[in-house]
């Protein structure tokens, strides 16, 4: 019901910022991580095209994801109006990953503060794709500070944006899309073919929340009083480009709000892969820029949700 999006969205959200993802709650993002694992295994065995297999995947995963949500929703629903609203709330609420960002990061700083590089690196590779056995402090900051601009973009806006266009349901067949992009998604030899579709359908869902996201981090940026101009400045100039699409604009947007030049070489199960500069070198990158690229992404976060609210009212106050 239309009425219904605004309470589910405060609600949703206020979970996500205060329980976040706690280990013991059986998170959606597991079974289709699981899914996915064993579809990829059949769809490889029935079918000789890996291209071919790789659509079968994604259009079932994602179809699942939508349909199952919807069904979810609506069987609840019909026995009991209260449960299927709280359902609806426990789904977005999967579909955000605010507050899991902000522990996962910090657990990084905590370590580099420690001066216990070993620990950071081991806590940094559990949110980076990229390898990290030989990072030294600096490109363990930049490697958290990218992750955070990256995953601001597809871990809170695109799902609040999906929300926005189609209920709940489409923003659990985004997180889908999104989880098979992270897990097939890869231009390895493995992957190249097989994952193809997964990465160039989840480059299209983030096409407008990426360029939402530069208005997003100048705005936090202002709020923060960093810089704003050269956050909107960067974001266009610097964040196009380069092997991972849409990604680059939040984290051009963020290396101008904190004065710090991001991207540079990275190594992928042993394939160096280098990425385009984005920012200015005008501060370090020092742990406590980690600490920063939290703050912006709260901030950003309760735009991004104010704004998801304010569409949402119009939208009901039009329907009526």
């Amino acid at each position: 019901m239309p009425e219904e999006r605004i309470p589910i969205l405060v609600l949703a959200y206020g979970a996500d910022l205060l329980i976040g993802d706690p280990r013991w709650f059986p998170h959606p993002v597991r079974a289709m991580g699981l899914a996915i694992h064993w579809g990829e295994r059949i769809l490889r065995r029935v079918i000789p095209w890996e291209g071919l297999a790789g659509v079968v995947l994604v259009v079932t995963v994602v179809g699942a994801s939508y349909g199952s949500a919807s069904w979810l929703i609506r069987v609840i629903g019909r026995s009991s109006a209260t449960w299927g609203f709280v359902a609806s709330v426990v789904l977005l609420f999967t579909c955000l990953s605010t507050k899991d960002l902000a522990v996962e990061s910090r657990q990084v700083l905590q370590a580099l503060e420690a001066n216990d590089l070993h620990r950071a690196r081991k806590r940094v590779s559990l949110i980076v794709g990229r390898d990290t056995r030989h990072l030294d402090t600096h490109a363990v900051v930049r490697a958290t500070v990218e992750t955070i601009a990256e995953s601001t973009l597809d871990g809170i806006l695109s799902p609040l944006f999906y929300f926005v266009l189609g209920g709940v349901p489409l923003a659990v067949g985004y997180k889908a899309l999104n989880t098979l992009d992270s897990m097939i998604g890869h231009r390895s030899a493995r992957y190249i073919r097989f994952g193809r579709a997964a990465a160039k359908l989840d480059t299209a869902a983030n096409w407008i929340p990426a360029r939402l996201s530069a208005a997003l981090f100048a705005a936090a940026a202002w709020i923060c009083r960093y810089r704003s101009g050269d956050a909107w400045r960067c974001a266009w100039r610097d964040g196009y480009g380069g092997p991972v699409p849409n990604a680059g604009i939040p984290e051009a947007a963020m290396a101008g709000a904190l004065g710090v030049r991001l991207g540079g070489v990275n190594e992928y199960e042993g394939r160096v892969v280098e990425m385009p500069y984005m920012g200015e070198p005008r501060r370090a990158l020092e742990p406590q820029r980690i600490r920063e690229a939290i703050h912006l992404m709260y901030v950003a976060s309760v735009i991004g949700w104010v704004m998801a609210l304010g569409v949402s009212t119009m939208y009901l106050a039009f329907s009526r």
